[in-house]
């Protein structure tokens, strides 16, 4: 399975351009799985996210459709992030597309920081995906910090630890030691995060693939709309 990871520009609260250049994203990749970062689509916008009701999306939104049309077009799996409107709640969510548009599955972020939790629900349950014969378990930014969360997913056989994330300057050990942890248990780990501002915070980039155990495998600097390519093969 060939995976890539994305540091995409990310427009703070504009749908219709994070949209489009996911989408244009997406239709050159050469990969079977491309992962975006945590709410990739708005930028973690919270007052943008409070005041207007129209930045949040339903699975079957039709905006989602140019995401969908280039999945098609490129046979690719994606992961994108978005505030999700799911059953009557909202959630810091991961879309998964797959190579037909179909809707894979959803995945909530369960571990929340103390000011998303005055807009945001905490989701519920763990989600496995299998890409390329592969089993993906999803995850989003501080989901890495809570050790329970990639032991319940390596227990439940995921291999790939598939991880949209948002580190701010200063948390580059952070990041190390949370890939750590799910490399730890034996799988692979695929982030993909932000590089630039964001919801007022400054990311630093370092987007990549670590092997099990924790060795890096391919890893980005801080540009933006940069690429990581590896090759997950047991």
């Amino acid at each position: 399975m060939r995976v890539a990871t994305v540091q995409p520009f990310t427009v703070p609260a504009d749908l219709s351009a994070n949209i489009a250049e996911h989408a244009r994203l997406l239709r050159i990749a050469d990969a079977d799985l491309c992962v975006f970062p945590e709410l990739s689509l708005t930028g973690l916008e919270i007052e943008a996210l409070a005041a207007d009701p129209g930045l949040w999306l339903a699975p079957d939104d039709p905006r989602l459709e140019p995401l969908r049309e280039a999945c098609r077009a490129g046979g690719v799996h994606a992961v994108i992030g978005l505030p999700l409107l799911e059953g009557g709640r909202r959630f810091i969510g991961s879309l998964v597309l797959g190579p037909a548009g179909e809707t894979v599955a959803t995945y909530a972020k369960r571990n929340l920081h103390n000011t998303e939790e005055e807009l945001f629900d905490a989701g519920e349950r763990q989600v496995i995906i299998d890409v390329g014969g592969k089993r993906l378990g999803l995850a989003t930014c501080l989901d890495a910090a809570n050790p329970d969360h990639p032991r319940e997913l390596a227990e439940a056989g995921a291999e790939v630890y598939v991880l949209s994330a948002l580190f701010s300057e200063g948390q580059e050990q952070r990041l190390l030691d949370q890939v750590g942890v799910a490399a730890g248990y034996g799988m692979w780990v695929v982030l993909s995060q932000y590089s630039g501002k964001t919801g007022g915070m400054a990311a630093f980039g370092g987007s990549g693939v670590w092997r099990p155990g924790g060795a890096a495998e391919v890893r980005l600097g801080g540009e933006v709309s940069e690429w990581a390519y590896a090759t997950i093969t047991s």
